[in-house]
């Protein structure tokens, strides 16, 4: 198990309790962390080389990418907490407003 990996399963744990949620955090012998809660479990990996992302949930049967711890956070909370609201921001360039 590598560092960083237990690094994210210590933050998905002490996620968990942050969003009052009572489950539990697992490392698996391929190196995976399930996270299992409410009835559902949440496996996180590394992502193959060559992917855009960093690392890869599969959340019931459907896998999906994240670039960042930060979207893992994201996507594991809006998987087991149905009333998060899930906000996302968007840069775009628009022209300059005159005054």
């Amino acid at each position: 198990m590598s560092e960083i990996s237990d690094l994210a399963r210590e933050l998905l744990a002490q996620s968990l309790a942050a969003w009052e949620l009572s489950g539990r955090v697992c490392a698996q012998s391929d190196g995976a962390i399930l996270v299992s809660c409410r009835e559902m479990e949440i496996r996180i990996e590394a992502a193959a080389p060559g992917l855009p992302f960093r690392w890869m949930l599969s959340v019931d049967g459907r896998k999906r990418g994240a670039i960042s711890l930060a979207a893992v956070l994201r996507q594991v909370r809006g998987a087991l907490d149905p009333g998060y609201a899930i906000t996302r921001v968007r840069i775009a360039a628009l022209p300059p407003v005159e005054q």
